[in-house]
C-alpha cells in the first residue's frame, strides 16, 4: 500500500497517531478513512499485540477496524506501523469536554450500552481489553462508538505477570480490586473499568477521589485492601446506581458479565431514547416526523391507539371523527372498497382506535 504520513491527531508514550493520505497511483478504489499508529520498531510490542489481538477477534460493529500494518524506515529509524478505522470524531473523553464536562444520563446510556455490546463480543471471544476508558472509546460521524487501543488486551486464564510482582495493567483509577490483590486481568475488569467510566461521563470525574499528586500506592491500597467502593453519583437515577453496583463487586465471581448487563432495566429504552434523537434531527427539515408522544413501537398495523398528529388541525380531525364514528356505532356497516380508500387518501388524520371493522392476521 502506497501512502503519505498525514497530520499528527495523537500521541502516546512511545508511539503518535497520525492521519493516513493515500497515494492515488496505489489504490484501485478510494479507501476508507485511516489512521496510522507508529512508533519506533524496538518498541513496537504493544502495537504488534494489539494487530495480533484484532486479527483474532474479527468484525464486530462496537470494536475499532484495522487495515494492516508495515515497516517504513524513517529519518533514519525503523517504524512500525499498524493501520486502524479513523474516527473522525474524535474520543469520548473529548465529547465529554465538549459537553461541559459530563453527560446528561440518557448519553450515559446510550455509551454504556454500545461499549457492553464490544466487550460481550470480546469476552465471548476470550479476551480482555485492560484499559476500559473513555480516552480509547471513539466516536464516528455515523453515531458508531467503537471500542479502541488494544495493546494491553489479553487472552483471559493467560498469567499477565508473575503473582509476587505487582504489574499496572492499564489505567490506575480504573483498575479492579483483584487486579491489585491478585495480579488477574480477566474479563471482569472490564465490568470494573465500565463502571468508572459511567461515573466520569455523568460527573465529569473519576470515580474515585484522588487528586493529582497524591501517592497511587495509597490508591491501590483503597481499591485492593479496603472495604471503600468508588462512589456513585447521587443525581443518578435509581436503575443507574444499581447498574453501577453491579459493575462495583469486589469479588469477580459476583460482578455481572457484559451479558447480563445489557439486560439491567438501566440499558432499557435505549433504542427508544435513540430513535427520538433522529427523528428531532430530521423534524428541522421534515415536518412530517413529528410526534407529542415516544411509545413502545407497535406489534400490529394498526396498533396506534395513542397516536396522534401534530400536523392536523383540531377543526380536520373533529370532522373526521364525526366520519369515523359512522364505523364505531354501527357494527354491521361495512364500507366499500372506494370509500375505504377515500378515508386513506384524505387530507384528515387517520384515528387508528376505531378499528371495529378491520380484521387482524397474524
Amino acid at each position: 500500500m502506497q501512502w503519505i504520513r498525514g497530520q499528527t491527531i495523537g500521541c502516546g508514550s512511545f508511539s503518535t497517531v497520525n492521519l493516513v493520505v493515500p497515494n492515488k497511483k496505489g489504490f484501485s478504489q478510494c479507501p476508507p478513512p485511516m489512521a496510522v499508529k507508529s512508533c519506533e520498531n524496538i518498541n513496537s510490542d504493544s502495537l504488534k499485540n494489539e494487530k495480533e489481538v484484532l486479527d483474532q477477534l474479527g468484525f464486530c460493529p462496537q470494536i475499532i477496524r484495522c487495515f494492516g500494518d508495515e515497516y517504513t524506515v524513517e529519518n533514519d529509524e525503523k517504524l512500525y506501523n499498524l493501520f486502524l478505522e479513523y474516527a473522525n470524531k474524535g474520543s469520548l473523553a473529548d465529547q465529554v469536554k465538549k459537553s461541559g464536562g459530563n453527560l446528561v444520563e440518557s448519553d450515559v446510556r446510550r455509551y454504556a450500552r454500545s461499549i457492553l455490546e464490544g466487550l460481550r463480543f470480546l469476552h465471548a471471544k476470550g479476551f480482555a481489553h485492560c484499559d476500559i476508558k473513555l480516552q480509547n472509546i471513539l466516536l464516528f460521524g455515523n453515531g458508531d462508538v467503537k471500542i479502541a487501543d488494544f495493546g494491553l488486551a489479553k487472552r483471559n486464564g493467560k498469567e499477565g505477570g508473575e503473582r509476587w510482582r505487582l504489574e499496572i495493567r492499564g489505567t490506575p483509577l480504573n483498575i479492579a480490586p483483584e487486579s491489585v490483590n491478585e495480579n488477574e486481568y480477566d474479563s471482569p475488569v472490564d465490568i470494573w473499568a465500565l463502571g468508572c467510566a459511567v461515573v466520569e461521563m455523568f460527573t465529569g470525574k473519576s470515580a474515585w477521589n484522588f487528586k493529582p499528586g497524591t501517592n497511587v500506592a495509597a490508591l491501590l491500597i483503597k481499591i485492593g485492601v479496603r472495604d471503600e467502593l468508588p462512589a456513585i453519583p447521587a443525581e443518578l437515577s435509581e436503575q443507574g446506581k444499581d447498574f453501577l453496583r453491579k459493575c462495583f463487586v469486589k469479588d469477580p465471581k459476583n460482578r455481572w458479565t457484559a451479558e447480563m448487563l445489557l439486560d439491567h432495566p438501566f440499558m432499557a429504552g435505549d433504542d427508544e431514547t435513540i430513535a427520538m434523537n433522529r427523528c428531532e434531527e430530521e423534524a428541522s427539515t421534515s415536518p412530517k416526523c413529528s410526534f407529542e408522544e415516544f411509545s413502545v413501537s407497535p406489534r400490529l398495523p394498526f396498533d396506534f391507539p395513542y397516536w396522534v398528529s401534530t400536523q392536523s388541525t383540531a377543526s380536520s380531525q373533529s370532522n373526521f371523527q364525526q366520519n369515523s364514528s359512522l364505523v364505531s356505532s354501527s357494527p354491521s356497516y361495512v364500507s366499500s372498497p372506494l370509500d375505504r380508500i377515500r378515508q386513506l387518501a384524505c387530507d384528515q388524520a387517520p384515528n387508528w382506535s376505531v378499528c371495529g371493522s378491520w380484521i387482524t392476521l397474524r
